[in-house]
């Protein structure tokens, strides 16, 4: 067996005094400084003012600017349409349902109708009921009789030169 040697202890000497050596607050305050935002920044951010006004006008600037803007959304929200007319022009679902469900909503609408016209269809009448009752004819083959695919073929046939 190999001997393995003495292991290495690490030992933290930094001082847990909360006074820091002056060179590092120093440092410290430079690295800030550098890395400080610019004063467009600021502004883009609405941290400092984008005025350029006295400073003493500057606040009732910034209140004007603000009465302007709260102004604006009045008028606003005051031609804004109604639920009704956005529902009736399809901008809105008509749906009472929380929009987190209504996706859900419209997916189950959706299943819920294409079950009932499979069920519609599964029990439609047969062709010789419809015959019996009158609601179709029993001979096609006359030419007053065609189907709509025929008459669609025919018109197909005379718009490209055919028949």
């Amino acid at each position: 067996m190999a001997t393995q040697g003495p292991e290495e202890t690490l030992v933290d000497t930094t001082s847990i005094s909360p006074i820091r050596p002056n060179h590092v607050r120093q440092n410290s305050l430079e690295k800030h400084l550098q890395s400080r935002p610019n004063p467009q920044e600021l502004k883009d951010r609405h941290i400092l003012l984008d005025i350029n006004a006295a400073p003493a006008l500057q606040s009732t600037a910034h209140d004007l600017e603000r009465q302007r803007a709260s102004d604006s959304l009045k008028k606003g929200l005051e031609n804004r349409p109604q639920r009704e007319d956005l529902v009736e022009r399809h901008i809105l679902p008509d749906s009472t349902a929380a929009p987190a469900i209504q996706a859900h909503q419209i997916e189950l609408e959706r299943h819920m109708r294409k079950d009932s016209l499979n069920e519609k269809i599964a029990h439609r009448p047969s062709p010789e009921e419809l015959i019996k009752q009158g609601v179709l004819k029993a001979d096609p083959t006359s030419p007053d009789e065609m189907t709509y695919e025929e008459k669609m073929e025919e018109e197909y046939a005379k718009r490209e030169g055919g028949a």
